[in-house]
């Protein structure tokens, strides 16, 4: 741990504004203070009296549950959908008395809380907070029954310093049953079949197309982009009895990952990526491929009979508040025939035929990614207007793989960016025999798959680990600025961890930052969606000189044989790739919806509102009935049951 510490306090990390760079218009909420250690650990026996005494306050003394809070500094109750059909997180005894009078739907159906002992993982018990200092306190799950339906939580409680009593630091609320309709699996699974003599009947792949088409009845909700966001949606959204229907460009689900970039593999984990109602089978591998992920989305589709128009898109549509829905013109097309392609030569051509349909859905999802457009700095001169006179600039977006050359650094490469997309299509490069160069134009986070594994996810998302519910519980739990503090700890740990790769990096001209406020990746995703690099092997490439580093300095223009630079250099180029990520959803809404339509009245997506719950995503967009959905697969899962709850809750009039 020494010598750890040692090269760790050689490294110099930056912290300037654009390493603490979040979205705009977004809030910065600080890391939460740690609450103090307890003085002595209490029994089993003593945690299930204090655990109890929460349950029994909340159950039969509601008014005085603020009282359960800390006072020596703020606790927090972070609630979602359980009391209001809103996300909501009350910092501070004051505003959870305030939200509880006056906000809280309790007064006909009161919130009902149980301690769940289904499990040893979810019961009472002394658990550990802090991962530096080694903070314990209580913690346990609850389940519950509100006016809304059913649902479960977590809370933690800490010791105050001067009292000693136990007091209430984090408590979760988040609904996952509608209003007592339990979702149709497991023990209510449909049967499937109508026995008896019916003449004329349908048989099930009959019934499916009639579904597919809408040929009876109107989608309740239209989901725009079948990736893991539309996928979710609708699994979700099935479950609660609300028909929905797909609609995606590609001519193939699952064509959003396949058509990416060559090398791309997930580097997210196994056990983090599951989708609802069907994991992936124990013999997956613990890092996806993005065709292998593409296939599934395929089998997901039709295992939980999801609605999905292809080559599908948006020609109109425009919203009716009085009659409370949408008009949409989508244009559909089909393949009519196919054919060698007119010059000879591999593949086939497809000739399509196209129908305009006219469907009238109550919502809209947008789930186009968890992004906008693509983010082409157009701003620098010669970009546009064929300036280059080389093989290739474009985005990373339309980057698919390098042409393997046969004189190893006979092309040269450059790659625009420093995070994750640029450093694989840097990888790519350079195997495919490049000379390669990477323009970092601002710091980025960096660490390696294996801490990411050992600190970040491995704890609670792993093999043998809580069931993925449990571990969402468990995640989401944390409001932002708790969530924060436990990242700024665990990237602590990462660093150290990662101490001889970063030391490396830096020695080579690598800027590293420690992300927003410390605090890691994590903030860096939730708080700006992008700035960090999880390795996978290209740093070690950077670090051996393999690939280079053009680091600090801007790009003054596009020239004919490459970029010339703020410093007057110029970067000879075969190739130029700008890996500079993306922009908002809202652009997405406003080219698919149209800026006065949809486009002006959202709001901007991505980052913490006042309260640390996110901006615009999975809750109310700005326009009525329509909402965004996106993200990793992790948020996917987790927020598709959020979107799916109040749209169903719209549905029946209650938002």
């Amino acid at each position: 741990m020494g010598d750890s510490n040692t090269i760790v306090g050689a490294i110099n990390f930056v912290d300037t504004a654009s390493s603490q760079r979040i979205e705009p218009g977004s809030v910065n909420h600080p890391p939460a203070p740690w609450p103090a250690h307890f003085k002595t650990e209490p029994t089993p026996q003593e945690v299930a009296k204090i655990a109890a005494n929460v349950v029994d306050t909340v159950n039969n003394h509601f008014d005085k549950v603020p009282d359960l809070f800390l006072d020596s500094q703020a606790g927090f109750w972070r609630d979602h959908l359980a009391l209001t059909w809103n996300l909501r997180t009350l910092k501070g005894k004051d505003k959870v008395r305030a939200f509880l009078q006056a906000e809280a739907q309790v007064k006909e159906v009161p919130l009902q809380i149980q301690i769940d002992e289904s499990q040893a993982f979810r019961k009472p018990q002394v658990a550990g907070f802090a991962p530096v200092d080694g903070l314990k306190g209580i913690q346990f799950y609850i389940t519950f029954t509100s006016q809304n339906g059913k649902g479960r939580g977590v809370v933690r409680l800490v010791q105050e310093e001067k009292t000693e009593e136990w007091k209430i630091w984090t408590f979760f609320t988040t609904l996952e049953e509608y209003r007592h309709q339990p979702e149709p699996r497991g023990p209510n699974r449909p049967k499937g079949v109508e026995h008896g003599g019916q003449p004329g009947r349908m048989n099930w792949a009959q019934k499916r197309q009639e579904e597919i088409n809408f040929t009876n009845h109107e989608p309740d909700v239209l989901i725009l982009g079948c990736g893991q966001g539309g996928l979710t949606a609708a699994a979700r959204l099935k479950m609660l009895s609300v028909s929905s229907l797909i609609i995606d460009r590609n001519p193939r689900i699952g064509d959003n990952w396949r058509n990416r970039y060559h090398q791309l593999v997930l580097h997210d984990p196994v056990w983090y990526d599951h989708l609802p109602y069907l994991p992936f089978p124990d013999t997956w591998p613990i890092f996806t491929p993005k065709d292998k992920l593409a296939d599934w989305f395929e089998s997901y589709a039709k295992a939980l009979d999801l609605n999905i128009w292809l080559r599908s898109t948006i020609l109109s549509s425009e919203y009716d508040s009085a009659r409370k829905s949408w008009k949409v013109v989508i244009r559909r097309s089909f393949v009519k025939t196919t054919h060698p392609p007119a010059g000879g030569g591999s593949g086939v051509e497809e000739e399509l035929e196209h129908m305009e349909l006219t469907v009238y859905p109550k919502h809209i999802i947008q789930c186009t990614g968890g992004s906008g457009k693509p983010n082409m700095p157009t701003s620098i001169p010669g970009i546009t207007g064929r300036v280059f006179k080389g093989d290739r600039l474009c985005h990373s977006s339309q980057f698919t793989t390098a042409t393997p050359l046969s004189v190893h650094g006979s092309k040269k490469a450059i790659v625009v960016g420093a995070c994750n997309s640029a450093h694989d299509i840097c990888q790519d490069f350079y195997e495919r025999g490049y000379h390669v160069t990477m323009i970092q134009r601002s710091s980025t986070f960096v660490l390696s798959s294996s801490a990411a594994l050992k600190y970040l996810i491995g704890p609670i998302y792993s093999e043998g680990g809580p069931a993925v519910e449990d571990a969402d519980l468990f995640v989401w739990s944390y409001p932002s600025e708790v969530f924060k503090t436990l990242q700024k700890d665990l990237t602590k740990l990462t660093i150290e961890h990662d101490a001889e790769l970063l030391a490396g990096l830096d020695k080579a001209g690598f800027k590293l930052d420690k992300g927003v406020d410390g605090a890691g990746l994590f903030a860096k995703y939730i708080q700006r969606q992008g700035g960090y690099y999880i390795d996978v092997g290209t740093s070690k490439l950077i670090i051996e000189g393999k690939i280079a580093v053009k680091s600090g300095v801007g790009i003054a223009e596009v020239v004919e044989n490459g970029l010339k630079m703020e410093d007057g250099q110029v970067l000879e180029a075969d190739e130029i790739v700008f890996a500079t990520g993306y922009d908002n959803m809202r652009t997405t809404a406003r080219e698919v919806f149209g800026n006065e339509e949809v486009g002006d009245k959202v709001r901007d997506v991505w980052g913490w509102d006042e309260e640390g719950e996110m901006r615009g995503i999975w809750n109310r967009s700005g326009h009525e009935a329509f909402w965004f959905h996106g993200g990793n697969l992790a948020l996917a899962r987790y927020y598709s049951r959020v979107v799916a709850l109040q749209v169903r809750a719209s549905l029946d009039g209650l938002l």
